[in-house]
């Protein structure tokens, strides 16, 4: 998920210089508008915990049936699992590859592409968004 509003207003000398105050990154990535809106058409309120993650796995995938819809709301539950971990875990924090992608990365260095987990998540409900959770908030 190449995310070119990250830093495509910055150039220096033709490269792209992605921003690296990890905080603004996190606050930018937190957003995931369009399953927030979703989650609270569906009555579940998502405050960045893991008990928000089990809400959303239980949640009906009526986005399944709109194909537009369905890879940016799995972007969004990507993203939004990421959020959770960097605000839960000690040591997780987001990590902006040079082509814009986010990648989750936690204090052991191990690397996470929650987009793709996100967007599998969206399109068949495997692995759930809380069981991706647990197994990163153990390594």
């Amino acid at each position: 998920m190449n995310i070119p509003f990250l830093g495509a207003r910055h150039r220096k000398g033709g490269e792209v210089v992605l921003p690296t105050d990890p905080e603004a990154i996190a606050a930018l990535l937190s957003e995931c508008e369009l399953l927030r809106s979703q989650a609270e058409e569906a009555g579940v309120r998502l405050d960045d915990t893991p008990a928000a993650l089990e809400a959303l796995d239980q949640l009906l995938p009526r986005w399944r049936d709109d194909t537009e819809l369905l890879p940016w709301l799995g972007n969004d539950a990507g993203l939004y699992l990421g959020t959770v971990v960097v605000r839960t875990v000690p040591g997780a924090a987001w990590h902006l590859r040079e082509d814009g992608e986010p990648v989750l990365r936690l204090a052991s260095g191990r690397e996470t592409e929650v987009v793709e987990c996100g967007r599998a998540w969206a399109s068949s409900g495997v692995p759930e968004l809380s069981q991706l959770y647990a197994e990163l908030s153990e390594t």
